[in-house]
């Protein structure tokens, strides 16, 4: 049970490192772009679009690390009972990461949006 819990830990740990660089990334990303648009639209609204953006990312991201934890650990504990029960382990995992990807489509139609 306890290399469970450090594996997830670990799991949790390196999402939350990726997504602190995604929104590190952004930002930085953001002033770049913030300065080329400046012609077309206001910097401040290219800013606040890029810090929206890397914080749709981000929490998705760290809202997907923690249900994937507790579904996994849960789903490892139903799969040592019942084998049977892969396939509706998966998509409940599936479901579970697909959290991520909403936000990363969030972040890119806010990032369309202001361009």
């Amino acid at each position: 049970m306890t290399t469970n819990k450090a594996t997830v830990s670990i799991a949790v740990f390196l999402t939350i490192v990726t997504a602190v660089l995604a929104t590190a990334a952004l930002l930085v990303a953001g002033t770049t772009l913030a300065q080329e648009a400046a012609t077309a639209v206001a910097p401040e609204v290219v800013r606040w679009g890029m810090m929206a953006a890397a914080i749709a990312a981000g929490l998705s991201a760290v809202g997907a690390a923690y249900a994937v934890a507790h579904v996994g650990s849960a789903a490892v504990g139903a799969l040592a009972e019942k084998p049977e029960l892969l396939g509706r382990v998966l998509i409940l995992v599936g479901l579970a990461e697909g959290i991520a990807i909403y936000g990363l489509i969030v972040a890119i139609l806010i990032l369309n949006r202001i361009a």
